[in-house]
C-alpha cells in the first residue's frame, strides 16, 4: 500500500481518500480503535475502511479479512528487510537484541515484526509517538564550519593553521551567539582532512585544543599514518601528506532528560483496563475479545499476557497471543515471546 500523508490520509479520516493504506487495514482488523483515534479527538469512519478494501478484495479475489491482513503481512515484510539490510547483512544477529518500538505505529506493528525476525524482546517506551521530537529538544546543538586550503605538511605550517583555526572559531562565536548558548555550554573540536598527495580521498584526523606548534603538525603526520593503515592497511612511508580541509565542529550543549525510577506496585494490572474489543488476529484466523489497556494507568510491576490492546493517545500497542507485558521501573513496557 502507498501512504496518503497527512492530507488526504487514510480513507478513515474522510478527507477524500479512496485507496486504502495501512491505517485503513488496521481499524478493519481492530488493531486500531474503529471510532476515533488521539485518544478521542479525532473520530475516524470505520465504514469508509471497508469498503475501500473491501474494494480492494474484489480485485484480489478475497475477503476483507483476508486483505486487510496481507496489507500487514506486506508491511511486515518490508520493514523486516530493512531492519536485515543493517544487521544481518552487517554481521549482526536481531536475535541478540532488542526491538525498540517508536513512532505512533511502531508499537503497532512490532511484535509481529519481531517475531518475522525472531526477536524475543520489545521495549515501548512510555510515549512513543513523540519520541523523536523529545530527542530533537535533547540534542546537544551542533553546527560544523569549514574552510579548504591545499597545504602540504611541514612543520612551518603552525601559524597557517592557527589562522584558519582562528577564523573558524569567530565564525563559531558568531554562531552560539545567534543561538542564545551560553559560555558554559560551548565547545569545539578541530579536525583536518588530510591525504597522500594524488589521493582523491581524504581521513580526517583530529587536532587537540591549544596552542598550534611544531609539535601538534608532528602530531599531525603520526594520527594520519595510524588513521591510514587501520584504513587501508599501509602507511606510505616518505610520500608528501597534503591539508585539504579545516574543520570546526561547534556544539551547544543543552540540559538533559533525568530519568525517573517509579515504585513498583505490584502485578495485578486489572485497574488499567479501561475496556474490551473484538480484534482480529491473522495468526488465529478469528475476532478475539481482548482487553484494552490504558497506558497512562500502567505502573511499574504491571504484568498481563497477549492477546491484548494497549492505547494511549500518541500510539497503540499489539501485544499477540503467547506474549507477556510488564512495565519496567521507568515506565517502559516491556514485551517478551514465550
Amino acid at each position: 500500500p502507498r501512504s496518503a500523508g497527512a492530507a488526504p490520509g487514510p480513507v478513515c479520516y474522510g478527507l477524500g481518500n479512496q485507496e486504502p493504506t495501512v491505517t485503513d487495514a488496521n481499524v478493519v482488523l481492530q488493531t486500531l480503535n474503529p471510532t476515533h483515534l488521539l485518544g478521542g479527538r479525532m473520530p475516524i469512519d470505520q465504514a469508509l475502511s471497508k469498503a475501500a478494501i473491501g474494494r480492494l478484495a474484489e480485485r484480489l479475489g478475497l475477503d476483507t479479512m483476508a486483505t486487510a491482513s496481507g496489507i500487514l503481512s506486506v508491511v511486515t515484510a518490508n520493514m523486516a528487510r530493512a531492519i536485515r539490510v543493517i544487521s544481518v547483512q552487517r554481521g549482526y544477529d536481531p536475535r541478540d537484541y532488542t526491538l525498540t518500538a517508536f513512532g505512533g505505529a511502531g508499537p503497532l506493528h512490532a511484535a509481529r515484526l519481531a517475531r518475522e525476525l525472531e526477536m524475543t524482546r520489545i521495549l515501548v517506551p512510555r510515549n512513543p509517538g513523540i519520541l523523536c521530537a523529545m530527542g530533537l529538544l535533547l540534542t546537544d546543538l551542533r553546527a560544523d564550519f569549514a574552510r579548504t586550503r591545499l597545504f602540504l605538511l611541514a612543520p612551518g605550517l603552525a601559524g597557517e593553521i592557527a589562522e584558519i583555526f582562528e577564523s573558524l572559531a569567530s565564525d563559531a562565536g558568531r554562531w552560539f551567539d545567534s543561538e542564545g548558548v551560553g559560555s558554559d555550554a560551548r565547545s569545539t573540536a578541530r579536525t583536518i582532512d588530510m591525504r597522500y598527495a594524488g589521493q582523491n580521498y581524504e581521513l580526517s584526523v583530529p587536532l587537540p585544543d591549544g596552542p598550534i606548534t611544531a609539535e601538534n603538525i608532528a602530531g599531525l603526520q603520526a594520527a594520519f599514518e595510524a588513521a591510514h593503515q587501520r584504513m587501508y592497511g599501509f602507511v606510505a612511508q616518505g610520500d608528501p601528506v597534503q591539508l585539504v580541509t579545516f574543520r570546526l565542529e561547534a556544539t551547544g550543549m543543552v540540559a538533559k532528560a533525568e530519568l525517573r525510577k517509579w515504585p513498583e506496585v505490584g502485578p495485578d494490572a486489572s485497574a488499567a483496563i479501561a475496556g474490551r474489543r473484538e480484534v482480529y488476529f491473522p495468526e488465529l484466523g478469528r475476532f478475539v475479545d481482548c482487553p484494552v489497556f490504558a497506558r497512562e494507568r500502567l505502573r511499574p510491576g504491571h504484568s498481563f499476557t497477549g492477546p491484548a490492546i494497549v492505547e494511549q493517545m500518541d500510539a497503540t500497542t499489539v501485544v499477540l497471543a503467547g506474549m507477556g507485558a510488564r512495565v519496567d521501573p521507568y515506565l517502559n513496557l516491556i514485551l517478551e515471546d514465550r
